[in-house]
């Protein structure tokens, strides 16, 4: 008998340990799965290339962690539950030893953490960098799923955990900038936490919902055109970490780049007067920070300073194109 193709042994060693039921041994051409009785599918998509969405040079274990995560943020902005996932990896065939065992084991890490499994996909070879696709598959109780649009004139504009950290870590790995003592920086670069919890508890409270990947202000004007209405970022509330606010404090420079670099994946959302936020998001063990509102008129962000100033910002985002 003829042997098989050299990926179906890369695929039976690497990512056959991380199917789950429904992959069917990843011997097949498709998934099997049966959602749980009473619940709607939700699906998303990230891709993640080299020298775009992760350096080239780091550790493969976060590289998979990082990939399985961005997606799970989409899910907490939905407020959805993980169920599974299909993944395609792209690979030159130069790739350096050790560096395929590394990916599926921080994947493997990852499983278990958040609770879901591989269902199947494709690998290839490509003379390229590294590209890595992820489609994800969650579940929400039917009508509960959170939305972009709805935000009112008058709600609070919400964000979860701290921003900034992923832009400034992403300049500590470059050599920009100095690295904070412990490191936390690089951390939330490479390993941003998708917000389940908070995005499960904030359905039937927050009118609107997203997460923030390319930057604040540039996702507030996402929450903005979906309502047909504007909004108003205080700065001075943006809330920070200890080490990104040492950083902006020596150089006041950095404060657009917060603002605007993205690789945040904190939750953003629009919540009336009276619903309750801080007490559920404690439950939910996600600190929150309400740092502007929605307005009247027409569908744009404005920030402003301390002061009540505005702020003029250099861009207001993260585009490909």
């Amino acid at each position: 008998m003829a042997e098989p193709p050299a990926e179906f042994g890369l695929i039976a060693r690497h990512f056959l340990p991380l199917a789950g039921p429904g992959a069917l041994g990843l011997a097949d051409d498709a998934a099997l799965l049966d959602p749980p009785p009473g619940r709607q599918l939700v699906l998303a998509a990230d891709a993640m290339v080299a020298g775009v969405h992760f350096l080239p040079d780091d550790p493969p274990e976060t590289i998979g962690r990082k990939l399985l995560r961005v997606n799970l943020s989409d899910l907490a902005a939905m407020g959805a539950t993980p169920l599974g996932y299909l993944m395609t990896t792209a690979l030159p065939r130069d790739l350096p030893p050790g560096w395929l065992e590394g990916f599926a084991a921080g994947l493997a890490e990852d499983q278990r953490r958040f609770g879901l499994s591989v269902l199947g996909g494709d690998t290839v070879s490509i003379p390229g960098p590294i590209s890595l696709s992820l489609t994800i598959l969650g579940t929400v109780a039917p009508g509960a799923a959170l939305r972009r649009a709805g935000a009112r004139p008058g709600d609070g504009l919400w964000v979860s955990g701290t921003i900034g950290d992923g832009a400034l870590g992403l300049r500590v790995l470059q050599g920009r900038l100095p690295a904070d003592a412990e490191g936390h920086l690089a951390r939330r670069y490479r390993l941003p936490e998708p917000r389940l919890a908070l995005g499960t508890a904030l359905a039937g409270r927050a009118r609107a919902t997203m997460d923030v990947s390319d930057g604040l202000v540039q996702d507030a004007g996402h929450l903005c055109r979906a309502a047909g209405c504007g909004a108003v970022i205080e700065a001075a509330r943006v809330p920070l970490s200890p080490a990104a606010r040492a950083l902006v404090m020596t150089e006041a420079a950095l404060l657009p780049l917060v603002l605007t670099g993205g690789d945040d994946y904190e939750l953003l959302f629009a919540a009336p007067p009276g619903a309750g936020i801080e007490a559920l998001a404690s439950t939910a063990g996600t600190p929150v920070t309400r740092i502007g509102e929605f307005t009247e008129g027409p569908a744009e962000v404005r920030v402003v300073d301390a002061a009540g100033a505005p702020m003029a910002l250099p861009m207001g985002g993260w585009s490909h194109f």
